[in-house]
């Protein structure tokens, strides 16, 4: 999708919103208010576009994470008491605004992340429609089930679990903040929002919008900050019920050990190192086209991207051929520029873990081909495009996430052998078949062990549906009403007897 404005206004609106941010430094939003750290503590925050310091950022430690936290459950019991009709009106009208303030969300992303704005522009398009859905749900939140038995009547119901926590990442940080926080709001919950470091920016906007649509004060917390403090205070304070993650799977592993003193219930969405299998018989020209669109959009920092492509032998020549020309077309640029499909990674840190798998790539044997045209600067946050021919299952590029532009391929010769190369790895997330069988396309989806398959088609979001992973790459799913008010509710089960039962009678005389 093109963005509609052009290079030099999307540059301005971004220059207007980043100036609120370059004297004074971006601060936390607890109980409705603007807050600073209680420390006084901050940090600098640096664009990758051009490595220009944003400004400094409010740093959380673990009384500010206990502020919010104590709003958060302060605010709980008026929130989850509302009616469903009320949280629906507020959640619409929290998405109303976000479409109001799109382009502003977007070139703000756009300069903190380096995601390029022909994605983030609809990006937070889609920020909005994940508020709407699950506005549209809240009415029915609290619904349960009637299950009648002989001489009882049986039913349930479901309230808003208390407050939570929900800690996202830095690649389309908006966008999937609200895929977390709208079902939390919807179900009744209250929030506290501990963003990615990397990119604090749109959060703060969210939480802006949120107050100004009408969500009452301490319902939606953000506390900025880093992970060892205030993530960590996040996932040990005894208020916060629940946590909700988005990232790496180490960091999976150490949220499950911080939160289980408290016992806290877990929903996580981790790595991915998913395969795209093409066979002979697919239609091979949109198979081209999703294999380029599933690694090097969202420039390839993406968990459900498609880094490994196995291709059947008896076309893999000829399809690495056309995949190479399309690579090597890739235009790399700012990502303000509507032209652009590739632009700055996000943080030093994560260039030189990206650049550092071309070295890993031709010492086990791969031919590495480059594109994006010139190279890039080394000193720079640009990493131009790559992909790794000539690969085995067994290579460090083929089994670690990357989690940059760059794509993998390797041949298979049958069906068996396709999903035995694309289980064998520690992730689990997602798939993808190319083929005209119908046949082969159910026997391979069901065999493959990922939580996700997409046949004939990219990575195409439905809400309603299941979203997470098996192995590494995840706990529990989103989606939906059923999936995802699972997770952020507590079930209540009520028996009332019709009286015709028999009673056990002990101690009789």
């Amino acid at each position: 999708m093109a963005a509609n404005k052009s290079y030099d206004q999307y540059l301005e609106t971004a220059r207007h919103q980043m100036e609120r941010f370059a004297d004074t430094p971006l601060l936390h939003f607890i109980d409705g208010e603007p807050t600073p750290s209680i420390g006084g503590e901050v940090f600098e925050n640096f664009s990758p576009t051009d490595g220009v310091l944003l400004g400094a950022v409010a740093s959380g430690q673990a009384a500010d994470i206990d502020a919010a936290a104590q709003a958060a459950d302060g605010a709980f019991y008026e929130w989850s008491s509302r009616s469903g009709k009320e949280r629906k009106r507020i959640l619409n009208a929290v998405a109303d605004l976000i479409v109001e303030r799109a382009d502003e969300i977007a070139a703000v992303e756009c300069v903190d992340t380096g995601q390029t704005i022909r994605f983030m522009s609809a990006a937070a398009i889609r920020g909005a429609e994940n508020f709407r859905f699950f506005a549209d749900h809240a009415p029915d939140a609290n619904n349960g089930r009637s299950m009648p038995d002989e001489h009882h009547v049986n039913f349930s119901s479901r309230r808003g679990l208390g407050p939570v926590g929900v800690i996202t990442p830095w690649n389309t940080p908006f966008m999937l903040s609200t895929w977390k926080i709208a079902p939390a709001l919807a179900a009744g919950c209250t929030v506290v929002h501990k963003p990615a470091e990397w990119s604090p920016y749109s959060a703060a906007l969210l939480a802006e919008i949120a107050f100004e649509a009408g969500l009452p004060a301490g319902v939606l917390n953000t506390v900025q900050g880093l992970g060892e403090t205030a993530g960590k205070a996040l996932t040990e304070h005894p208020s916060i019920k629940a946590i909700a993650f988005v990232g790496e799977s180490s960091t999976g592993s150490m949220i499950q050990a911080q939160g289980a003193p408290t016992l806290k219930r877990l929903h996580f969405e981790l790595g991915g190192k998913n395969p795209v299998i093409v066979f002979e018989d697919a239609d091979l020209e949109r198979a081209l086209d999703a294999v380029m669109f599933m690694i090097y959009s969202l420039n390839g920092e993406r968990c459900t991207s498609s880094s490994r492509l196995l291709v059947q032998a008896s076309i893999h020549d000829e399809f690495v051929a056309r995949l190479t020309e399309r690579v090597r077309a890739l235009k790399v640029g700012h990502p303000l520029d509507p032209a652009t499909e590739i632009g700055p990674l996000i943080h030093p840190r994560h260039c030189e873990k990206v650049r550092s798998y071309r070295a890993k790539a031709e010492e086990d044997g791969a031919t590495v081909i480059v594109g994006g045209g010139e190279p890039t600067d080394p000193e720079s946050y640009y990493v131009n495009p790559m992909l790794f021919t000539g690969a085995t299952n067994d290579m460090r590029i083929a089994q670690e996430e990357i989690f940059g532009p760059v794509l993998t391929t390797i041949p298979f010769d049958d069906e068996a052998d396709a999903v035995s190369l694309a289980n064998d790895t520690e992730y689990g997330l997602a798939g993808y078949i190319w083929t005209g069988d119908t046949g082969r396309a159910q026997r391979v989806a069901r065999d493959l062990d990922a939580g996700m398959i997409w046949v004939n088609s990219q990575n195409v979001r439905h809400l309603p549906t299941p979203f997470g992973g098996t192995k590494a790459s995840g706990i529990g799913r989103d989606g939906g009403p059923e999936y995802s008010f699972e997770f952020y509710m507590e079930t209540k089960n009520i028996s009332v007897a019709y009286d015709t039962h028999t009673i056990p009678k002990l101690g009789q005389i």
